[in-house]
């Protein structure tokens, strides 16, 4: 019996390396990757762009479509990166996708502050960064997933996932 590809949500606060590991982590399981940013309408990108934090009515279309994706990869499987930063947001993607893990990539504000103002040009401004440590909950004990610190490099937060030994880790359980 063969398992199922799985179905993973890079998730963290912006400038947690998302999008950088969610692509190695999709190319070494051999499944599609999607970046969420790309589900923003342009309304959500306007208003990040000026400076002003998404509220959670923004977030819903959003957090729908990026849902239908991962309900569409539900059999050959998926890596997206997704903030996913309140546990409703997460409880709303697990609506599409009951069986969705959570990688967190987990940093200190400092380290993803300096890992920010590398991005030049992202619609992302590094002043949307509080708000972003003061919106992010962290993985409750009965949300499947890992939580990895992100002051290593990409290649060790891809082995650690994928060499884990339970698909199931409490958010206690970091890297």
């Amino acid at each position: 019996m063969t398992s199922q590809p799985p179905l993973v949500v890079v998730m963290g606060v912006s400038g947690s390396g998302k999008s950088t590991v969610g692509a190695a982590l999709a190319q070494r399981l051999r499944v599609p990757f999607a970046d969420a940013d790309d589900f923003h309408p342009p309304a959500n990108i306007a208003k990040m762009s000026a400076g002003e934090a998404l509220d959670d009515d923004d977030r819903g279309p959003w957090l729908d479509a990026i849902g239908a994706w991962l309900h569409e990869h539900r059999e050959q499987g998926g890596v997206i990166s997704c903030s996913a930063l309140k546990r409703s947001y997460r409880d709303r993607l697990r609506e599409h996708a009951p069986d969705l893990e959570l990688l967190h990539l987990h940093g200190d504000r400092d380290v993803i502050a300096r890992r920010q103002a590398s991005r030049p040009g992202h619609f992302m401004p590094a002043s949307l960064l509080d708000s972003q440590f003061r919106t992010l909950e962290p993985l409750a004990p009965d949300e499947r997933g890992l939580v990895v610190d992100v002051d290593q490099g990409v290649d060790a937060i891809v082995d650690h996932y994928a060499t884990r030994t339970t698909s199931t880790t409490t958010p206690e359980e970091t890297a």
